[in-house]
């Protein structure tokens, strides 16, 4: 054929509009993702993993999600794992009580390795004693342990976790010394909950869902809240507003492998960010009495930090950390 110049212009547009629309079909490609949740089935990671995968699929904000669980050492085994796989697209469940394991387990990896992405939730902590203590308020608690330290029990989690952390921080804030602590690891839930109703442990701290119904049926008494103001639907009184400066909370998110950066980061971000704005995300934190708190990428990334220092020095303060 002889390539006259209306030819080469009706080549030249079609060249030019199939270039657009593989551009444009480009970007209206939807990622996929890997998450990793650092725990085994039913924790606190799988959950929140597992509910992102869910809701990202069901408003069509990705082409596929795949989570796979990889628990163990408080989620540093998935830390790892996240770091030496390299994937651009791939996540990790992180929270509060994993930037603690970092340090008490000497991580060969650490948070600084991966890219913060989002901050999606937390739990407010309470302080629960018996219904049967003597102990009514958050200053009954406190002139107890100033009295005399070693008559307080304080029932958590691990050392280090999450619990001991805010029973740290409301000792720390009232001039007491944590060192002087006499922390008890009991567990979680049902390990728990029966050594402090039946007030064999002072005092004991978790996520309020953990205690909600028990609350409300006067077998516990909550004596204070980790939050920074009062939680609607929630009848406990904040740390703060007894004058008490301490507030945590149990967070969770998701972080990027370390090559997640650029658009692969900016797309995980994206899309994260319309996973907690949408209806569904509000229902699930409504449903399991999490707290919608999310950070972007980089507000994330700045709160990560402060927390890393916080924590530590906590950890170095309870003798966990050098």
């Amino acid at each position: 054929m002889t390539i006259t110049r209306r030819n080469f212009n009706i080549g030249l547009a079609s060249g030019a509009g199939a270039a657009a629309l593989g551009v444009f079909g480009a970007q209206a490609q939807a990622p996929s993702f890997e998450i990793i949740a650092a725990a085994g089935p039913g924790g606190g990671y799988d959950t929140l993993a597992r509910t992102v995968q869910s809701i990202a699929q069901e408003l069509k904000l990705v082409s596929d999600v795949q989570v796979i669980n990889v628990p163990g050492a408080g989620g540093t085994v998935g830390l790892a794992q996240l770091v030496n796989q390299k994937k651009p697209n791939g996540l990790l469940t992180v929270g509060l009580g994993m930037v603690g394991a970092v340090i008490l387990n000497k991580a060969p990896v650490t948070l600084d390795q991966v890219e913060p992405a989002a901050r999606l939730q937390g739990e407010y902590q309470p302080l629960v004693v018996s219904a049967q203590s003597d102990i009514k308020t958050l200053d009954d608690l406190v002139k107890k342990f100033k009295d005399d330290p070693g008559s307080v029990t304080w029932g958590g989690f691990g050392l280090g976790s999450p619990d001991h952390l805010v029973s740290a921080l409301v000792v720390k804030a009232v001039g007491g010394d944590i060192s002087k602590m006499n922390y008890i690891v009991v567990g979680a839930g049902a390990e728990m909950l029966p050594l402090v109703i039946s007030n064999k442990i002072t005092v004991a701290t978790g996520g309020y869902a953990e205690f909600a119904d028990h609350i409300k049926s006067g077998a516990l008494r909550a004596i204070g809240i980790s939050s920074p103001e009062r939680i609607s639907g929630i009848d406990v009184p904040t740390f703060k507003e007894q004058g008490v400066d301490a507030e945590l909370v149990n967070w969770r998110g998701l972080c990027g492998s370390p090559a997640m950066t650029g658009d692969h980061l900016a797309k995980a971000d994206e899309v994260l960010t319309k996973v907690a704005a949408s209806e569904q995300w509000k229902k699930t934190c409504a449903d399991r009495g999490w707290q919608s708190l999310h950070l972007n990428a980089a507000d994330f990334k700045t709160f990560l930090g402060s927390e890393k220092t916080r924590v530590a020095g906590l950890l170095k303060e309870l003798g966990l950390a050098g």
